[in-house]
C-alpha cells in the first residue's frame, strides 16, 4: 500500500492530479489532501473516495496544523511514500496587492512540508512555474531547465525561493525531490480571475474584456489534464532529475487567443454575439498595463515526459462551454 500527500488538491491543477491519482493507483492506496480552500480552490474539487482523506488547513499556519497534533509533522499519522507539493498562494496580480501573503504561504508552507518529506524519507514534486526564469523578448529561445532564475514579481519570486528551499533540501539532507516548471494551464475549473475565464464571463454578463497593454504579451498553453499526468509521470521517473520543463503546444500572444476564444463561442452561442466594428471593438477594452508585466513566456525540455509528448492539441471548446453553462446563471 501507498501513501500520498497531495497539497492544494482542491485547486485548479491539483484537482486534476487528484482525479488521476484516483484513477490510476492501486485501490489500496491512501491519499492525504490537505488544501486551505483559499482563493484558487473550490468544494467543487473536492474528491469524495474512500482512499481520500481531506484536511482542509493552511500548511504555512503551525497553529492550524497544532489543531490536530502538538507537533505539526506528527499530523500525518501513516508512512507516507509520495508528496506532491500544489499549494502555493497565486497569482501575479494579488501578489502585487498583498506580497507578504505570497512570502508566507509559499516560503513557509514549502518548508513546512519539505520538513514532512525528510522525515518520512518520501518521493517529493514540488510543482512550480515557469515564471521563475522572468520572461522573454519576442525572438528570444524558449527557457531550458539550465536558464537562471531571473522572477519579476513577488508570485514569482516567492515560488523561486520555493525551489531553491527544494534544491537545499536535496543537497543539505539528501531528500528525493524534483521541481516542476510548467507553461499556462487552461481547462474547466479554472479560478475565475484568469485569463480565459476573464474573457467567457466578459463576453456572457455583456462586459467589455479587459486587456492589458495592447494585448501582444505571449504565453504557451497546455491543458491541466496533461500538466497533471507529467507530474505524476515524474513522480514515478526511475531515475529522477532535479528540475522538469513542461512546456506546451500552443503559444500565441494573447489578444490572439481572446480572438479565438470571441469567434469560438459565437459560433457555439450565437445568442452571445455581438455587433461589432473592426478590431473587437463591442468587446475588448484596453486597460493600463500591469507592474512588471512580463512579455514572453516558452519552454523547452530535455526530458522525454510521455505526457508532454501525446498531450491534446489545443481545443478550447471543452472550457468555453463549461464557463458559459457556469457564468449564464
Amino acid at each position: 500500500m501507498s501513501t500520498y500527500v497531495v497539497t492544494g488538491g482542491c485547486g485548479f491543477i491539483g484537482s486534476y492530479v487528484m482525479k488521476e491519482l484516483v484513477e490510476s493507483t492501486a485501490t489500496d492506496t491512501f491519499i492525504y489532501n490537505i488544501d486551505k480552500m483559499g482563493v484558487g480552490s473550490s468544494e467543487e474539487n473536492v474528491v469524495e473516495d474512500e482512499r481520500v482523506e481531506n484536511h482542509f488547513m493552511d500548511i504555512a499556519n503551525g497553529d492550524a496544523w497544532r489543531l490536530h497534533m502538538a507537533d505539526p509533522l506528527d499530523f500525518i499519522s501513516r508512512d507516507v511514500d509520495y508528496v506532491i507539493h500544489l499549494a502555493a498562494e497565486s497569482h501575479v496580480d494579488r501578489s502585487i496587492d498583498n506580497p507578504l501573503a505570497f512570502v508566507d504561504s509559499n516560503l513557509k508552507g514549502t518548508a513546512n512540508i519539505l520538513e514532512l518529506v525528510r522525515k518520512h524519507k518520501a518521493r517529493m514534486v514540488h510543482v512550480s512555474t515557469d515564471e521563475v526564469y522572468g520572461h522573454l523578448g519576442k525572438e528570444d529561445p524558449p527557457f531550458t531547465e539550465e536558464s537562471p532564475l531571473a522572477p519579476r514579481s513577488p508570485y514569482s519570486a516567492t515560488k523561486a525561493g520555493s525551489d531553491l528551499l527544494v534544491r537545499s533540501y536535496i543537497e543539505t539532507f539528501g531528500i528525493d525531490a524534483s521541481i516542476t516548471r510548467c507553461c499556462n494551464n487552461y481547462g474547466p475549473r479554472q479560478g475565475d480571475e484568469k485569463l480565459i475565464p476573464t474573457v467567457i464571463r466578459s463576453i456572457v454578463k455583456g462586459d467589455k474584456i479587459p486587456v492589458y497593454g495592447t494585448g501582444e504579451n505571449i504565453r504557451e498553453w497546455i491543458h491541466a489534464e496533461d500538466h497533471a499526468k507529467a507530474i505524476i509521470e515524474v513522480l514515478y521517473d526511475d531515475v529522477p532529475a532535479h528540475v522538469y520543463n513542461i512546456p506546451g503546444n500552443e503559444t500565441c500572444p494573447n489578444i490572439r487567443l481572446i480572438n479565438n476564444i470571441i469567434d469560438e463561442l459565437e459560433l457555439l452561442y450565437p445568442e452571445y454575439k455581438r455587433e461589432r466594428e473592426g478590431a473587437r471593438i463591442e468587446y475588448i477594452e484596453f486597460v493600463t498595463d500591469r507592474k512588471g508585466h512580463d512579455f514572453k513566456y516558452e519552454l523547452s525540455t530535455k526530458h522525454n515526459l510521455e505526457a508532454v509528448k501525446r498531450q491534446q492539441d489545443f481545443s478550447i471548446e471543452d472550457t468555453i462551454k463549461y464557463y458559459v453553462e457556469k457564468y449564464k446563471a
